[in-house]
């Protein structure tokens, strides 16, 4: 085991994110010292832990202190497990997958803004991503402050979007890579689901704006009139100082709130380097509307 510190959260970005340090999060840890890493979440919304060389079993330890994880769907080539694998491997090989494989092509909505699960009847809490093997470029994971987006929006436009519901749907975002990129199977587990515009944090009461990829029309609108607005609503959210850019390094550990950030990859030379994260999903308690 290695030797820690006393536990220090320090911001890196002046609306959100902190790295918290001293701590080894390998280990199993006491609900006294996850106690101050679970505050640090509710009020950061995005946790970098470096150092932290994660295999699956310790992964999952961890994970399993913010909530119960969701197994993976038939989409993802880690089906039936706990993991979202996030890679360019070929599981069974090790070799890069070549681009034009369908693998490949399914990853390309990684590259929209969207959070995690909200393709749910009960959107997730938060995701964990663990860094195996980096790229030396690129490839960084970006993050964007729903709460400063809420915050930012003009009074009226919050009134007009509070009592609002928009469908969500993974063949939303993945038909605007490729339509028809979901299989059937996968299409029937996840049927569409309705969630309102905004989710609130129940412990310090801070509003965050929820839209993203798999948000496809405002329920009850013209379908062009709801696309068009919740086009807006992304373009408003989409500012530079409301954003965070990570470069990934081996035994990077980061947890994000579902609730109140969105987040997305960005591009790296799939043919050159070799990429494998692993993903575990903390499923959230309550839906955000009657279904």
């Amino acid at each position: 085991m290695r030797n820690t510190g006393p536990l220090k959260v320090t911001k890196v970005h002046p609306l959100f994110g902190a790295e918290v340090s001293g701590i080894d999060i390998t280990r199993p840890l006491s609900a006294r010292e996850f106690g101050p890493i679970r505050a640090a979440f509710e009020e950061h919304s995005v946790l970098l832990f470096r150092d932290q060389p994660m295999d699956d079993e310790k992964q999952v330890q961890f994970s399993e202190l913010f909530g119960p994880l969701e197994t993976t769907g038939s989409s993802n080539p880690a089906a039936g497990t706990k993991f979202q694998r996030q890679s360019n491997l070929d599981i069974m090989t090790g070799e890069p997958i070549p681009p034009d494989d369908m693998r490949m092509i399914y990853q390309k909505a990684n590259y929209f803004w969207h959070s995690d699960s909200s393709f749910k009847h009960v959107p997730s809490l938060c995701s964990i991503l663990t860094a195996r093997v980096c790229p030396p470029e690129g490839g960084n994971t970006e993050f964007l402050s729903m709460r400063a987006a809420w915050n930012a929006l003009p009074p009226a436009l919050q009134a007009t979007i509070h009592p609002l519901i928009a469908e969500h749907s993974l063949q939303y975002s993945r038909d605007r890579v490729q339509k028809g990129i979901l299989s059937a199977k996968a299409i029937a587990e996840l049927p569409p689901v309705k969630q309102r515009l905004f989710r609130d944090n129940p412990v310090n009461g801070r509003r965050a704006l929820y839209i993203g990829a798999h948000a496809g029309f405002i329920v009850g609108w013209p379908r062009a009139t709801g696309e068009a607005l919740l086009y807006e609503l992304s373009q408003r959210a989409d500012q530079p100082e409301f954003r965070l850019s990570h470069a990934w390094r081996e035994g990077d550990v980061i947890v994000w709130d579902n609730r109140a950030v969105l987040h997305r990859a960005t591009y790296y030379d799939t043919v050159k380097y070799k990429r494998f994260m692993q993903r575990t999903t903390i499923g959230g308690d309550l839906p955000t509307v009657p279904q």
